[in-house]
């Protein structure tokens, strides 16, 4: 994907000032990370009282911790992001390169840094570029072998039915 095909919004490094859109974006930000957190203390609340419920759960982190690290991809791959958080600090992240923007990655918030508050939407960013240069181009994979003619292949059948007559005669006697 080429640089001009990314999405920017807004110049992370230029003063911004905050709309009601970031505003409801941040509070809804909240109210969903209230919820998760909700969720997590409840089931956390239901593993402790249940040991296989526990067990399984801690089974498919573990499941899902080596399926994330199988899906690695290379630096050229990776899209790098300049953004503005709701809170003002201007952080870098990152996505897989086929994404336009950060948000349709699904990075609609981020941890800050440098205030510590979590769960901080982005409210203006612009790509940055790939985390490293694709590989070069290398040779071009030659073409298959084209088939052989009628004539070749019974030149070659012929060829394998003398040494099949030969090697008879040599193991008969």
């Amino acid at each position: 994907m080429r640089e001009d095909e990314y999405r920017s919004s807004g110049v992370p490094l230029e003063e911004y000032e905050l709309t009601r859109r970031d505003h409801r974006r941040q509070k809804q930000s909240e109210e969903s990370s209230e919820w998760a957190r909700r969720q997590v203390e409840e089931d956390n609340a239901k593993c402790q009282a249940d040991p296989e419920r526990a067990e399984r759960r801690r089974q498919a982190f573990e499941n899902v911790a080596k399926l994330m690290q199988s899906f690695k991809k290379a630096d050229h791959e990776i899209m790098r992001w300049r953004v503005r958080l709701y809170c003002g600090h201007i952080i870098e992240t990152e996505a897989h390169y086929s994404y336009t923007d950060p948000l349709s990655a699904g990075s609609y918030g981020r941890r800050c840094a440098e205030c510590g508050e979590d769960r901080q939407t982005i409210v203006t960013f612009e790509p940055i570029g790939l985390r490293g240069e694709p590989p070069k181009a290398t040779e071009p994979v030659p073409p298959p072998p084209k088939k052989p003619t009628r004539a070749e292949l019974e030149r070659r059948v012929k060829t394998l039915e003398r040494e099949n007559e030969r090697l008879r005669a040599k193991f008969s006697d």
